[in-house]
Parts: structure tokens; sequence; C-alpha cells
């Protein structure tokens, strides 16, 4: 069977296209993140950052609040966020994901989340080597970020 030709998506961002599944989880968690949280933190979606050795895009990076700068904003992110969040697709292993969470932390995040559509869970880490997993059912609770976000309204 012929490989697949990648996506200028896929390319540039280095990672496989989202489904409309990956794409109602990165929106549930956005409007969740937002929901009180909006003055403390600065939430965007899809943002590069200039991770080591490869340029990276989380699917969510949650910065300190700062006012954007509608002129001269960096095209790509220098500064690394408190918090990323990759919500894993068909296509990435779960060794592919564990990888990501490592290279946020060597480039300076705080916390990373990693989101499991399949088991409807997610792994939240503090460190490449401590995590807390939580399912639908459960009140995520990231103690770094103090963010509390309740899962059954995300896996929806």
């Amino acid at each position: 069977m012929a490989e697949r030709e990648l996506t200028s998506y896929e390319i540039e961002r280095n990672k496989p296209l989202p489904n409309l599944t990956h794409g109602s989880i990165q929106a549930n968690l956005s409007v969740e993140l937002m929901i009180g949280l909006d003055k403390i933190y600065r939430i965007a979606c899809e943002v590069d950052l200039a991770t080591e050795p490869h340029y990276s895009t989380p699917d969510i990076v949650v910065y300190p609040w700062r006012k954007l700068n509608f002129i001269n904003e960096s095209a790509r992110q220098a500064e690394p966020p408190l918090l990323t969040i990759e919500i894993q697709s068909p296509s990435q292993s779960n060794e592919e994901m564990v990888e990501k969470a490592i290279q946020y932390f060597a480039f300076g995040v705080k916390s990373c989340w990693i989101v499991f559509p399949a088991m409807k869970g997610v792994a939240v880490y503090s460190s490449p080597e401590q995590y807390a997993f939580f399912q639908q059912e459960d009140v995520l609770k990231d103690s770094v970020m103090n963010i509390e976000i309740d899962l059954a309204k995300i896996f929806v």
C-alpha cells in the first residue's frame, strides 16, 4: 500500500489533521478554561512554539494574562506557555504523545495535559515523570496551574 502524502497542515505543524472529535474536544476545553480564568490566563489554540529540536504547535496553550500585540506579534513564540494541551489523533501513539510532553517540559512549560479521546481521559503531567490520569466522570485537577475542569463537559 502506498504511503499517503502529508498535507501542508501536517508538514507545517508536524502533527496529523484533526477530526471532528478532536476539534470538538479542543473547543470544549477552550471554553471551559475561559470560564472564570479569562483575566488570569491567556488561552489560545494552535500557537507555534520555538521548541527544540523541532518547532511544535500544541492544540491549546495557556499563558499568564497579557494584552495582545495586534501589530507586531511574532509568528512563533519563544516564551514557553505555562500549560500545553495536546489531543491525541488516531494516528498518534501514546509514546509520541509522551515525547511531546517531554519536549514541552524541556522548553520550560510547567504543566502538560495529554487528552486521549478513545479512553475519554486526560493525563495531567506536572513533570516528565509524574502525572495523574482523569476520566470522563472525574473533575480534572491540575495543582500546578490551580485549575479544575469537569471532564463530563469535555467528552460530550
